[in-house]
């Protein structure tokens, strides 16, 4: 392929994640993008049909991203199971409790917002998520395996983790403050912890 031509895709990906990162998906126009990024309309248009087709391979960017680092993250040999899962928690944490206003999760901004707009995105989002969850739930049960997490049901402790943080993520916006995300850490290190 035209290096040229997968320049611009990702620039234009990249740009629009950065304004739909802060303003969400339904409120961020394509002219908005596209000139923060300083590509015309037709060069969109060549490497998307639409505005919702752009979205789902924006999130299909963001999952292909955050799903190989968190396998680098989960890859570390040394580290049990525990260590490996609190160190997600505690990146987790961090980057949901910088006050910035480039919100970099899309999983947090958009998921409620498209799911009842685009059956693709939704479709995209429930993929990527159930992908994050299977590879938490694998290193729960090498914790186990390895005696450094209590004795639990690998998938229903990670869907509830991972389900217990977005929730915290949600209400850390919308109390702008960090206290939903220290509960959620103090449950899951009483629940991890052996």
């Amino acid at each position: 392929m035209n290096t040229r031509h997968d320049n611009t895709r990702q620039h234009i990906l990249e740009t629009g994640h950065r304004i739909i990162a802060g303003k969400g998906f339904a409120s961020v126009g394509l002219n908005e993008i596209l000139t923060t990024a300083g590509v015309p309309k037709g060069s969109f248009y060549h490497y998307f049909a639409s505005k919702e087709q752009y979205g789902q391979s924006l999130l299909e960017e963001y999952f292909d991203h955050y799903l190989a680092d968190l396998d680098t993250l989960f890859a570390a040999e040394a580290a049990s199971g525990h260590e490996r899962l609190m160190g997600y928690w505690q990146r987790w944490q961090g980057k949901q409790a910088d006050a910035c206003a480039e919100q970099k999760c899309l999983v947090v901004k958009l998921a409620g917002e498209v799911a009842d707009l685009s059956d693709a995105m939704r479709i995209t989002l429930r993929d990527g998520t159930e992908q994050i969850v299977k590879r938490i739930a694998r290193v729960i049960e090498r914790g186990v395996a390895d005696g450094s997490i209590p004795p639990l049901d690998p998938h229903m402790t990670a869907q509830t983790l991972y389900q217990m943080w977005l929730g915290a993520s949600l209400l850390g916006k919308l109390h702008r403050d960090t206290a939903a995300l220290e509960n959620a850490m103090a449950f899951t290190r009483q629940l991890l912890t052996r």
